[in-house]
């Protein structure tokens, strides 16, 4: 099926409009099982989403294992992104130094049946080495052949501008969506300067923007969300009367919810190829029209009346969950 393609970065191939992300494979969102994640991949290869996420700490290893048991049985030609850096512990800290990512990718190689990935990112920084040191190694994987290109998650513009100046970056990931913003601050400005690919993760607000409310007494032990200051109370009341609205005004234009929240993305930044993740065939077909949704100056206005910025009650991340984040406003 034909998708709207954009470019992964100035050298960069060109990607479905839209990616895969792939974390809640490894359960981060409650149990799952690998026959729902792999008709999950199948029906991304049907629908023309050909840009997959994942990382090595996804389920320390099992996001990429499906990867790789699905690849070996296909002829799809995927453009695959993962990431290094995060050893969850506990404690739970960070390596960014060129022995550990060099091992680290031979593992990840070996997991998802490849002899190079098209995207490979420093997951998050780690503070006791310079990033230009990292960008040296990245740069070095490159030469090798062993990853077309690199980039960054979690940063601030300061810190992908001091990355670029020493070996380009192809992509920034950091979280995006209409309930989570802080990229307007600089960062997305940053990419479009530089020629870099901005990959907003989490951009239906972790399942909120969705054609069903969520119901937080469903989530199951591991849920990422059980311990997020946006999905307890009172936040999470507050929040889900906010999106109400909203989804009630993008149902009655004849659009899903998740859809219009990503068509919200796309119009915002030519450089953006958001990463919607699930592990459901059903929901990953909810998405599909989000690149002919074309909105008018009403719409915009309307949906800015009704999740204007800063609408969110609660941070994006615990204190825990914090820990490794750029924080640059």
């Amino acid at each position: 099926m034909s998708m709207m393609k954009r470019q992964l970065g100035t050298d960069g191939p060109q990607v479905s409009a839209i990616g895969l992300g792939c974390m809640s494979f490894a359960g981060f969102f409650g149990p799952t099982d690998e026959a729902t994640s792999q008709d999950c991949l199948a029906a991304a290869v049907e629908h023309g989403i050909d840009f997959w996420d994942t990382s090595n700490v996804y389920g320390m290893g099992v996001s990429e294992q499906v990867i790789g048991r699905f690849l070996k049985g296909s002829d799809a030609q995927i453009t695959l992104a993962t990431k290094v850096g995060i050893i969850p512990g506990p404690p739970r800290r960070f390596d960014n130094t060129e022995d550990y990512i060099r091992s680290e990718l031979d593992g990840s190689l070996s997991r998802l049946g490849r002899d190079r990935v098209e995207l490979y990112y420093i997951h998050r920084r780690d503070p006791e080495v310079p990033v230009e040191q990292v960008a040296e190694t990245m740069g070095k994987l490159i030469e090798e052949g062993l990853i077309g290109g690199w980039g960054l998650s979690e940063i601030s513009p300061a810190t992908l501008r001091q990355a670029h100046e020493v070996v380009p970056v192809r992509a920034v990931q950091n979280e995006y969506s209409l309930w989570s913003r802080q990229p307007e601050l600089g960062l997305i400005r940053a990419c479009e300067e530089l020629g870099v690919a901005f990959v907003p993760f989490s951009p239906l607000a972790r399942g909120m923007l969705g054609e069903r409310p969520l119901d937080a007494s469903g989530f199951r032990e591991g849920d990422f969300r059980r311990a997020n200051p946006r999905f307890t109370e009172p936040n999470l009341s507050h929040n889900q009367r906010a999106i109400a609205a909203f989804r009630t005004y993008v149902q009655g234009r004849g659009w899903t919810v998740s859809a219009a929240a990503l068509a919200w993305i796309l119009e915002r930044s030519p450089n953006a190829i958001p990463i919607p993740g699930t592990r459901s065939r059903a929901h990953l077909e909810e998405w599909l029209g989000a690149t002919k949704i074309r909105f008018t100056d009403e719409d915009r206005a309307e949906i800015d009346r009704l999740l204007p910025p800063g609408f969110a009650h609660g941070d994006r991340y615990s204190y825990q969950q914090l820990v490794g984040v750029e924080r640059y406003c």
